[in-house]
């Protein structure tokens, strides 16, 4: 049975899309999580729990969709509701793909590995409170966005560091090329979960620019 990672609100919503959305970032949040709960103890427990995350919110995911083909006017445009759900769910995507490569791949997680994922926790986190907010206080929600765009500055930092450390070093046994390529892979999920939640705040965004 899944216990979740956080308190969730029973709070009404402004909406029934905004219900969905805040659903997707509450499950995007328990993923990245998961995530941390991984990098400190990879056991293919961890990596499942993280799985059944990810594929319980595309089931919230395809509620979205459904709905929005039945509903002919939104509290937000349909073509930024499904957008930035569609940003949500690559988010927790890549965090998904990098517990299974790691488990798979047998990748230790290194001190790089578990910096980077305090960053998608921190997104993760800012995303859902954005969201909360979006309706109701749409300003607030763009002051979160801001934030996740800092943090998607300071991965691309974690991430230059990350590679560079790599590939410092004159020689190397087959072995540790075949970890590096490894490595590689597992630092591009992460970077690419960072860069989708970006794009999720820029649509936040541009959202909070219509309610004003």
């Amino acid at each position: 049975m899944r216990l979740p990672l956080i308190q969730r609100s029973g709070r009404p919503r402004s909406s029934p899309f905004s219900a969905r959305l805040l659903m997707q970032t509450e499950y995007l949040v328990e993923g990245a999580q998961g995530l941390e709960r991984f990098m400190n103890a990879p056991t293919k427990e961890h990596a499942l729990y993280v799985r059944k995350v990810e594929r319980e919110a595309d089931e919230v995911r395809r509620g979205l969709v459904m709905q929005l083909r039945k509903t002919f006017i939104t509290p937000i445009d349909r073509e930024d509701l499904f957008g930035l759900s569609r940003d949500l769910d690559d988010v927790l995507d890549h965090v998904y793909a990098t517990t299974r490569d790691m488990y798979v791949l047998k990748v230790t997680p290194n001190a790089h590995l578990k910096t980077m994922t305090t960053v998608v926790r921190q997104c993760a986190q800012e995303l859902y409170t954005a969201i909360q907010h979006l309706e109701a206080h749409p300003r607030l929600a763009g002051n979160h966005a801001v934030r996740v765009r800092a943090l998607e500055n300071q991965m691309d930092k974690l991430y230059v560091k990350a590679l560079a450390d790599l590939y410092d070093t004159e020689s190397m046994a087959m072995d540790d090329v075949v970890t590096m390529f490894k490595l590689r892979e597992i630092y591009r999920h992460m970077i690419h979960a960072v860069k989708s939640a970006e794009q999720a705040a820029n649509l936040i965004d541009d959202i909070v620019v219509k309610f004003n």
